[in-house]
């Protein structure tokens, strides 16, 4: 089965919402980290593979890229990673709750989502909801979700779509069909199935997305070369590898040179001294960015960009 033919899903949430327990129940395997730990927690972006049902699925688990209390900038290079593992683009979003109280930082979603990605990107997402033993009995989530403005706002944003697991207790058989995985993660696929057919087969995708595609495929080209013996999939995973590498290199070059340009700008004493560490910056991030062309390594990268920078 080709790479075209598997459907790559971005799974996105708060950390301890559970994205790595449904990834978890929709593989059957434990093979994301779901340990409910003070420490636990999705801290890199992760993809598998694997078949479910006949068809070839990809699950990329993602830090919690909605959390207040965590950095942006440490953020920012396994968003990237993300983006590299899910080019030339994600076929889905799933967007996991607890199901719990509604609060201001779940709300956050919507908005931190629109940034990330784009408001296009809720045509391809559905909503999912964990500890599905919350649900009172009787009830199904699209029922219990008109009861919240903020999460029917959401779902009406993601086409209606909505779903509920429980990784604890919904593995065994029940009376009740729909509080199993097996009836809530089948109608899961039947979702996305019909998300990917309402797109015409086409993944969601961006300017920045395409551009690493074409730098994936790039890499790929230069690997078949090197190493025709490779299989397709080892090509490809060592391309992505590739590629996250050299956007964190040039990402240094341009960080360190404005730093260094800014400081030496700021040596300057006098009225326009602001203006001069502005403009060193500039100037510093892109000697930077074009000396760190050859640096294989991070390290290489800050040496190469401090010195370019002291040089001018």
């Amino acid at each position: 089965m080709s790479d075209s033919d598997t459907r790559r899903i971005v799974i996105l949430g708060k950390t301890g919402s559970g994205k790595s327990s449904l990834a978890n129940t929709i593989f059957k395997e434990q093979l994301f980290n779901d340990n409910p730990t003070l420490n636990s927690g999705t801290k890199k972006c992760r993809a598998e593979t694997r078949t479910v049902k006949g068809r070839r699925i990809t699950l990329i688990d993602t830090p919690g890229f909605f959390d207040t209390d965590i950095p942006e900038e440490k953020l920012k290079p396994e968003i990237l990673r993300c983006i590299i593992e899910c080019s030339p683009g994600p076929h889905a979003f799933l967007i996991v709750f607890k199901m719990e109280k509604i609060t201001l930082q779940e709300q956050e979603v919507i908005k931190k989502i629109s940034e990330y990605f784009s408001e296009e990107a809720f045509k391809y997402a559905t909503v999912v909801f964990t500890h599905g033993e919350q649900l009172p009995k009787g009830q199904k989530i699209e029922d219990l979700v008109q009861q919240n403005k903020y999460m029917s706002e959401l779902v009406r944003k993601c086409g209606g779509r909505c779903h509920i697991i429980d990784n604890k207790y919904w593995n065994g058989s029940s009376e009740d069909e729909y509080r199993t995985n097996t009836f809530q993660v089948k109608k899961l696929l039947e979702t996305i199935n019909k998300t990917v057919k309402a797109n015409n087969g086409n993944c969601y995708t961006t300017e920045l997305l395409q551009a690493v595609e074409q730098k994936i495929q790039q890499q790929e080209r230069c690997i078949a070369k090197i190493s025709p013996h490779m299989s397709k999939e080892e090509t490809r995973e060592k391309a992505k590898s590739n590629v996250f590498h050299r956007f964190l290199v040039r990402a240094t070059g341009v960080v360190v040179g404005a730093l260094f340009g800014a400081y030496y700008g700021g040596r300057k004493d006098d009225a326009f001294k602001v203006i001069f560490v502005l403009l060193h910056a500039l100037h510093g991030a892109v000697a930077g960015y074009h000396a760190v062309e050859e640096a294989e390594t991070v390290w290489e990268a800050v040496e190469k960009a401090a010195e370019a920078v002291k040089a001018q």
